[in-house]
């Protein structure tokens, strides 16, 4: 996410820091490097107009000129100014007075929106609301199927409607929302039709769907590799719709992040979710300033705590933290930690969260993880007896080539992984004394202070 754009500002600074002192003439030459930055990342030229003259009227006052340290003062109001152009906080979902709450997703065919409806249904539920999903997409063959293929995968219900009212998108909605009421569901997630382009059939039919069911809110999915089609499709929409929020999909991939600096500029309208992956738990709230954050290559150490939080038993992390004060580390309690770091997702997206400067920086970005590693190495420890596992010191050769041939690895597979299990074991007992320290719970980050996980 970001990486391009990051990749170039980062060197930008890193050049302004190399200065002796700042000038009107090296900060000039610097914000044209960031405005060419901001256009390759193909972010809209009226959104990087605005930010280039918010940044330049504070960055060329004598203040900063003058200041011990200004190419960080710089790289401050950059970041102010981004999270402006983002949005100055996380844009929260609105909720009716009276449930149920109805949220329209709307947008082009093909950007993402039946899938992001599922999304955003199971992020809802995991939120504790009682979500009930319906498409009225009458016209694409299977696409009501396909969202009852979704509700399925993730549990939530689905209204599939009477026979009758099959061929009709308005009569399908208003008999959702008689169901949702009677069903107690206090969301109703509309999973509306859409077109290859904007057309007046499209817009009619959702004007009066909203005219209908008097949404909460009308979420526009954007395809964040589309770029500027995205943002144009979300201005459109916009204006014939009165959109109240956008959720950006595809963001794992290599798309340059235009699109995400560019739809609040030009519609006015936050940025709410984003999708991360394809699987159904890979989409998260879109907070501004940790999005920033990760452009400049400070990380978004809040969200990686949030994922640990989410993800990791605390009495199963206080317990394995003891096992480490007490050098009581075993084989199993490797595999068991190896299997609750995939539950956090892929390595990459992880290691993205980490702050990309320092001596650590180079190490983070060129990293390379092979994802099938982890599971040779669970396979491995898997072939292994119980008292092997208790105990590595006794497994000789012998057992290293059965260990070997149950797993379908070599032996010598089969050493490394022991030789890493140690380092491990080494390395986390030292952290366990320093960086975490004795106290249960809490998490200290060398340079970044500390975060209590409750």
């Amino acid at each position: 996410m970001f990486e391009n754009l990051s990749e170039k500002l980062q060197r930008v600074f890193k050049n302004l820091r190399g200065e002796g002192k700042l000038t009107a003439e090296n900060m000039e030459a610097a914000l044209k490097e960031i405005r060419v930055a901001l256009l390759e990342a193909d972010v809209h030229f009226r959104a990087v107009k605005q930010l280039i003259e918010a940044v330049k009227e504070k960055a060329m006052g004598q203040e900063v000129l003058d200041s011990l340290s200004p190419a960080q003062q710089v790289v401050k109001i950059v970041r102010d100014e981004m999270i402006k152009t983002l949005g100055t906080h996380q844009a929260k979902l609105r909720l009716a007075n009276e449930p149920p709450s109805v949220l329209m997703i709307v947008g082009l065919q093909g950007s993402g929106k039946t899938t992001s409806a599922g999304k955003l249904a199971k992020f809802l539920a995991k939120q504790g609301h009682r979500p009930l999903l319906v498409s009225v997409d009458v016209y694409r063959p299977a696409a009501r199927q396909q969202l009852s293929i979704v509700a399925k995968g993730i549990g939530v219900p689905v209204y599939e409607g009477t026979p009758e009212a099959a061929n009709l998108p308005l009569e399908l909605a208003r008999a959702a929302k008689v169901e949702a009421t009677q069903g107690n569901r206090d969301i109703l997630l509309v999973d509306t039709a859409g077109r290859l382009h904007i057309d007046d059939e499209l817009m009619v039919e959702l004007q009066q769907l909203k005219e209908l069911l008097g949404p909460a809110e009308i979420l526009f999915v954007a395809d964040a590799m589309t770029g500027q089609d995205a943002v144009r499709s979300a201005d459109e929409f916009h204006k014939r719709l009165g959109i109240t929020g956008v959720i950006l999909t595809k963001m794992d991939g290599d798309a340059r992040g235009g699109a995400a600096l560019s739809i609040r500029a030009v519609t006015g309208q936050p940025l709410k979710f984003i999708g991360t992956g394809e699987k159904s738990d890979a989409f998260e709230s879109f907070h501004p300033d940790r999005a920033v954050s990760r452009i400049l290559g400070m990380g978004d150490v809040m969200s990686l705590i949030e994922k640990v939080e989410q993800n990791i038993d605390q009495k199963d992390a206080e317990e394995m933290q003891r096992k480490l004060i007490e050098n009581d580390f075993s084989l199993e309690d490797f595999r068991d930690q190896l299997k609750q770091l995939r539950k956090l997702g892929p390595l990459e997206s992880l290691l993205g969260m980490m702050p990309q400067i320092g001596p650590m920086a180079k190490e983070l970005k060129n990293a390379k993880i092979d994802e099938k590693e982890f599971t040779r190495i669970v396979a491995i420890i898997d072939s292994m007896t119980h008292r092997e596992r208790d105990n590595h010191m006794i497994i000789n050769g012998s057992r290293r080539r059965r260990i070997a041939m149950g797993s379908g690895t070599t032996v010598q597979e089969v050493n490394q992984l022991l030789r890493q299990y140690t380092d491990a074991r080494k390395m986390m007992k030292k952290l366990s004394g320093g960086f975490l320290g004795k106290k249960m719970g809490k998490f200290k980050f060398p340079g970044f202070g500390d975060f209590g996980i409750r």
